[in-house]
């Protein structure tokens, strides 16, 4: 078993307040879990408006397709929404 998580940094460059930062990710995250079947959750910069770090979490017998799915939700993130940009992610395998 594997356990892949993916840690997302994303930036809100035309984001003015912490409603509309909610109102960016609440839907995102909803469709990463109902696309991917994986596990999404804010992890770090609550209280900035302009940046959100996502955790995504998902479990496989296979390091292959685990590290595959996580690359494709870091890749498709970008251009589901227009209004953020992913500046850097990352993927951790724990087997």
């Amino acid at each position: 078993m594997v356990i892949g998580i993916l840690t997302l940094e994303l930036r809100l460059p035309g984001n003015g307040s912490l409603k509309g930062k909610r109102g960016i990710l609440k839907p995102l995250m909803a469709r990463l879990r109902r696309d991917f079947n994986v596990s999404v959750s804010e992890v770090d910069a609550q209280d900035v408006w302009q940046r959100a770090v996502l955790g995504v979490a998902c479990v496989s017998p296979s390091a292959d397709y685990a590290h595959g799915l996580l690359t494709e939700v870091a890749e498709t993130v970008e251009s589901w929404r227009m209004d953020l940009e992913v500046i850097d992610y990352e993927i951790e395998l724990i087997h």
